[in-house]
């Protein structure tokens, strides 16, 4: 058998590199790749998985056609590009190149998706989208407080003294981070979980402390309080690379006492956090993605990231901020999360009038002109946008959809043409990584199945029909120019060697290790913001971390915070169709506390109505010790023949900067079924 090494390309932490053996061109065994010191043990189930995702019965490897029952049938490759081709000639002809929405999402990560903003581009423009579902509250605090967002390597962690992770489960969303947690732990390492929920995660740690949802800035501020307070600050570290520190000190009202009564955590236990946190010598703080989907999810983050700013805890090994890290991303030209960001100026051809957050509202109020074609890839709108009712009244408002994906989804069933979408297989990318330090070739290892065609020669194929010359320079290469338009899109970046890069994962020269270790910081002050002129002129936001409590839309009254958190078992809403995760999962259940069960005469099993002022769902119900009173617990990504829908309660709304979505800001009430 033939061995490639390669990467996964999916929307994860982890992106990791693993071996891969093949057989006339088809993968046989996947194995670890030891060369990625971030993902030495190899990928997880879902990983792992793809042994049958690329080969499955259920994958589609042939154009389908919508016929008038709702039923699809299958077409060859050419009548659909000519079919699609017409349709997008006519809508630009007749009302221009807005009334087409270019819908993309991030379901598939590599540089060969640049083609895809070529052909618009060349197209004449699009509608399009901007914001981002999952992280850009975060992001977007992180550079206003930073300058740019970054981390140590994830092998640093094995460095801490202390290590709290705050509102993330790598033990189900980022396994591989668990290794380098674990040789923590083995050094003598404490660990601390800050969550709601009891997680996995949480069954590892040395501590878990439970706050009620929304409230972690209110525990932070209050943990900065007693730091301050009690003189545990850096002052030299402040004094050299710090501005805002006294205006932020002095503003400190949110005292252990008041925090208990935000948070539910007793102010003892507050104080010997913060004492802890502070005393650690190599603090890391590793914040999830959840706690910054609500209102008030940037200033939260703002808020956590000052514990380490005023303990001097950052440029250090074993020390740090972790959220993300774009120093991989050394390809792009705009860093997220300022490419998600609208700008009538430099966004044109392209008209970019939807967040992503409030995609049904926004599209509805799109005028002149309105949409006629809608193409979708790499995502899956229908199941994951928030106030997933609205979005699917907009989809149905457009005359033509054609969705590029590798399974019927909930979104390709809205289609009128579905075109099968390539597998990590069968085309070769580069890949960067949002948490590791390497950029990684993902090598072409076999051809695609049926009339499956890569969505670069889809839209060279379309280029080409609709009489748009996509002539040299064009950055919308012939089949047989891709793999020398990828060398060419890679080699005015500096840093790595390509001879190496064809090997294997690479650690860019432009990587900064200890992450900040030189103390710049591309800020207005050239210092760490605590207080931040950009946050209140861009976001009208308090230029101090501050707490404000998540909006609840006038449903306070209900009883239910609900969480979609992301599980073991699926990217979103990718993976969860697959037999082998259905093996190991089993199917979706709406977890409960033991006490709001027992309130509600709950057991597990019970079928329950959950609804809100925007609708109802139904499902199964999980009692269990592991959700906190109050709280009720529902897996994101749940496709709707599995029992999904969640997102049609959630209320379509923005973060408080950087256009997110604020998920979790979402209140509901549940009865039992008892028909």
């Amino acid at each position: 058998m033939k061995e490639f090494v390669t990467v996964c390309p999916r929307n994860c932490y982890s992106t990791c590199s693993f071996r891969i053996f093949t057989e006339g061109g088809r993968v046989k065994r996947i194995l670890p790749f030891e060369g990625n010191l971030a993902t030495p043990e190899g990928p997880c189930i879902k990983g792992l998985a793809y042994l049958e995702r690329e080969y499955s019965a259920d994958r589609l490897i042939y154009p389908l056609r919508k016929q008038p029952d709702g039923s699809f049938i299958r077409i060859g490759t050419d009548e659909a590009l000519s079919i699609i081709a017409d349709r997008l000639t006519t809508a630009r002809a007749k009302h221009g190149p807005h009334s087409v929405l270019f819908y993309k999402g991030s379901g598939y990560s590599g540089l060969s998706n640049d083609i895809a903003g070529n052909f618009w581009r060349l197209f004449g423009g699009a509608t399009t989208t901007y914001g981002n579902l999952c992280w850009p509250a975060g992001l977007e605090a992180v550079r206003l407080t930073m300058g740019e967002v970054k981390h140590n390597v994830p092998w640093d962690l094995a460095n801490a003294s202390m290590i709290i992770l705050w509102g993330k489960n790598p033990a189900e969303t980022n396994v591989q981070e668990m290794i380098h947690i674990d040789r923590a732990k083995k050094n003598g390492a404490r660990v601390v979980v800050i969550d709601p929920r009891r997680t996995l995660t949480a069954d590892k740690a040395d501590l878990l402390i439970r706050p009620r949802p929304g409230t972690d800035a209110a525990l932070a501020l209050a943990m900065a309080r007693v730091i301050i307070d009690r003189g545990l600050t850096d002052k030299e570290y402040i004094s050299r690379n710090v501005t805002g520190f006294e205006k932020f000190a002095s503003s400190l009202d949110m005292t252990p006492d008041k925090a208990q009564m935000i948070t539910g955590i007793p102010a003892s236990t507050i104080i010997d956090l913060a004492v802890a946190a502070a005393g650690a010598g190599r603090l890391t703080v590793v914040a999830g993605y959840g706690l910054q989907r609500y209102t008030n999810g940037g200033q939260t983050i703002r808020s956590i990231l000052s514990i380490p700013v005023i303990t001097g805890m950052i440029g250090r090994p074993g020390c740090g901020f972790n959220f993300a890290s774009l120093q991989s991303y050394i390809f792009d030209d705009l860093k997220e999360p300022l490419s998600y960001y609208p700008d009538p100026g430099s966004d044109k051809p392209f008209r970019r009038a939807i967040s992503m957050a409030t995609f049904g509202p926004d599209f509805f109020a799109l005028k002149d002109p309105p949409i006629e074609v809608a193409w979708i890839e790499r995502g899956n709108p229908v199941t994951q946008l928030p106030g997933s009712g609205e979005a699917v009244k907009a989809l149905e408002s457009v005359p033509f959809k054609v969705v590029v994906d590798q399974f019927m989804t909930d979104t390709a069933a809205m289609a009128d043409i579905v075109l099968p979408a390539k597998g990590i297989f069968e085309q070769a990318d580069v890949v960067g990584s949002y948490w590791n330090p390497y950029i990684q070739y993902k090598p072409k290892v076999g051809d695609p199945p049926g009339e499956v065609i890569p969505e670069s020669e889809i839209y060279r194929c379309l280029a080409e029909l609709i009489g748009m010359n996509p002539g040299p320079g064009s950055g919308i290469p012939a089949p047989d120019e891709y793999e020398g338009w990828l060398i060419e899109r890679i080699s005015h970046t500096t840093g790595f060697m390509l001879e190496e890069l064809m090997r294997g994962p690479v650690i860019p020269d432009q990587n900064e290790h200890p992450a900040y270790a030189g103390m710049e910081f591309n800020t207005p002050s050239g210092k760490i913001e605590l207080w931040s002129d950009r946050a209140a002129e861009i976001w009208g936001v308090n230029p101090l971390p501050s707490y404000d409590p998540p909006d609840d839309y006038g449903e306070s009254h209900l009883p239910f915070r609900l969480m979609t958190p992301n599980i073991a078992s699926r990217i979103h809403s990718q993976f969860g169709n697959l037999g082998v995760i259905r093996h190991v999962t089993g199917g979706p259940a709406w977890e409960i506390s033991d006490a709001d069960a027992a309130r509600k005469g709950l057991k597990s099993g019970d079928r329950i109505r959950i609804f809100n002022s925007r609708g109802e769902v139904k499902g199964r119900v999980t009692v269990t010790a592991r959700v906190k009173e109050g709280s009720l617990i529902f897996p994101n990504g749940i496709w709707l023949s599995e029992g999904g829908g969640v997102n049609r309660l959630i209320e379509p709304r923005e973060t408080d900067m950087g256009h997110g979505a604020a998920f979790h800001n979402t209140r509901v009430d549940i009865e039992k079924i008892t028909l």
